[in-house]
């Protein structure tokens, strides 16, 4: 592929947050190019692979190619093995994807709108003329190349070498950062219409243990925990504890580990010629640690705004904080009162969670929802109250 020596934005990263930045910029007419430093789209997969459909049918279409299995509820488990199911019918239902396959899908989007794709290409610095950041620096099969553009786009992760080497604060606190290992287990037997959740100090401290089904009694079992709550033991130490216990006879077919930010969106994601999106943006839910649909929305909004800047040749940061206001609007005002939630929720002693499923369970399945599990929370803890109209004021 002979690449252009400009383009009106490039997009380092290829997963969801770049590659749907990269679709909606193109389809509002910028040429636009991605930088992706692993040999191919999708490789590795780094996360539980579920979505809500409505977070997915905002944008896409299911196709049987990357869905593995169809959700209809949440299945909450106590410390003491008590659990309730979370009707999914207030909230919607949901799928667990073949990510590999869907990261690749939105690429391939992408390029039928006319973005242009580079594979093993490691951005390793920024190009700047006179004080304007103007372009990136990178290797490509052992040779050193650069492209100019009039926006540079940071989607490579939580720790965004971009979002460094343009002078953004990109350090995370200890406690918003969840080690998360996952395994993809198969001969497991499981309710597969769910996804289980399983809480409490001894199985997953300042976390939780995840069974997201895949269809064919396959399912992928991960953990994230608090690192500063966790006695000594790391996350893979957990959950092999877990899964010896509940699923002994299970045989493992891929293992992923990283570190997961559960922190709230970071308070600059911008500058002139440049923006933040997904995971170097902070855009995930800081209480699942689940960013999916958040970060097609995420994309699609920079890509848009992107394009806009194009065309009215406006590459300061005055006007690409359009995107981090709608952002806000969209969801990151919600992610603040995630964030809240997130510190009361896993606060609570395994005393504690016992009593919020026990009282749980007294709900009709049918009308037990997310909205009744933080009633009930709430209901533990009152200031959890105050602290939420804080947020919201």
């Amino acid at each position: 592929m002979n690449l252009k020596a400009f383009y009106d934005v490039v997009v380092v990263g290829s997963g969801p947050a770049g590659s749907m930045t990269a679709l909606f910029a193109a389809k509002n007419g910028a040429s636009v190019l991605i930088l992706e430093r692993d040999r191919e789209v999708g490789i590795p997969v780094r996360c539980a692979e579920g979505i809500s459909a409505r977070g997915l049918e905002k944008f896409f279409q299911p196709d049987e190619r990357w869905i593995a299995q169809k959700i209809d509820g949440a299945k909450l488990y106590a410390p003491n093995g008590e659990s309730c199911i979370i009707n999914a019918g207030a909230v919607g239902d949901g799928y667990v994807l073949e990510r590999r396959l869907f990261d690749a899908f939105i690429c391939e989007e992408a390029a039928k709108n006319g973005v242009d794709i580079l594979t093993k290409a490691n951005v390793h610095d920024l190009v700047f003329d006179s004080s304007k950041l103007s372009g990136v620096k990178f290797t490509h099969l052992s040779k050193e190349k650069q492209v100019k553009a009039n926006i540079i786009v940071g989607a490579d992760g939580p720790e965004s070498r971009i979002g460094k080497l343009a002078g953004i604060d990109t350090t995370l606190k200890l406690e918003d950062i969840e080690p998360g290992v996952q395994y993809l287990l198969t001969d497991i037997d499981l309710e597969a219409e769910l996804t289980h959740f399983y809480f409490g100090n001894e199985i997953a401290p300042g976390g939780y243990v995840w069974v997201f089904p895949k269809g064919r009694n396959m399912a992928n079992v991960g953990i994230g925990i608090r690192p500063d709550r966790s006695n000594g033991k790391n996350a893979q130490q957990y959950l092999d504890g877990f899964i010896e216990k509940n699923f002994p006879d299970s045989k493992s077919l891929a293992f992923i580990a990283g570190a997961v930010p559960t922190a709230q969106t970071l308070p600059e994601i911008t500058r002139d010629n440049l923006m933040l999106v997904g995971d170097a943006a902070r855009q995930v839910n800081p209480v699942t640690g689940g960013g999916l649909s958040n970060i097609l929305v995420a994309g699609s909004i920079a890509g848009t705004v992107a394009a806009e800047a194009v065309k009215k040749d406006d590459f300061s940061n005055k006007f690409l904080k359009k995107y981090h206001k709608q952002w806000m609007k969209e969801k990151g005002n919600h992610q603040k009162v995630h964030y809240k939630l997130k510190q009361v929720f896993f606060d609570f002693s395994d005393d504690e969670l016992n009593e919020i499923v026990g009282l749980l369970q007294g709900i009709p399945q049918e009308k037990l929802t997310l909205f009744q599990l933080f009633k009930t929370a709430v209901r533990n803890k009152p200031s959890l109250v105050k602290e939420l109209i804080k947020i919201y004021l």
